[in-house]
């Protein structure tokens, strides 16, 4: 197996899944994964294995806004999509949730919801943020904190309409 596939192999899932939360749709998703590991092949030099995530995880960005600035439509999620992260027993008032979620999600500012989704759902550090973002550390960390508020107020106010 090559770098690159071993690379492709370790990391489609996590580019996939980070593409999806991003966009919302998953027909675009995988056109932002794959455009993603297209600019990856094509790259010049090598891609050092202690930054390869943060690189793909940019890359996966920059596609995106790509798009958003051809001004490639926005769809509502695929119903169908399987949550990678539950088994397949999972019941419909936790995918109700996740919808839920998705949708306020979206209504994020797109860096806030990017730099939320990488340190949530990537586990990357601040850090690693901060260089894949290219910003600042504590901009990172100002962002990731307002994201987490606004999502707990959005909480706070469906457990009121219980």
């Amino acid at each position: 197996m090559t770098e690159f596939e071993s690379l492709y192999e370790h990391y489609s899932k996590d580019i996939f899944r980070f593409a999806l939360y991003l966009c919302g749709n998953y027909a675009d998703a995988e056109d932002i994964a794959s455009d993603t590991f297209v600019l990856a092949w094509n790259a010049v030099g090598r891609i050092r294995a202690a930054t390869a995530k943060s690189y793909l995880f940019a890359i996966a960005r920059n596609c995106y806004l790509e798009r958003l600035r051809r001004g490639a439509r926005q769809t509502e999620l695929d119903e169908r999509l399987p949550d990678f992260k539950s088994n397949l027993c999972a019941d419909v008032e936790r995918r109700a949730e996740l919808d839920r979620i998705l949708a306020v999600l979206q209504q994020l500012p797109e860096v806030d919801r990017t730099v939320l989704l990488l340190r949530v759902q990537e586990e990357m550090s601040y850090q690693e943020i901060a260089e894949a973002m290219q910003l600042p550390l504590s901009v990172v960390k100002v962002k990731i904190h307002r994201a987490r508020l606004k999502l707990t107020q959005w909480r706070a106010a469906q457990e009121l309409k219980r």
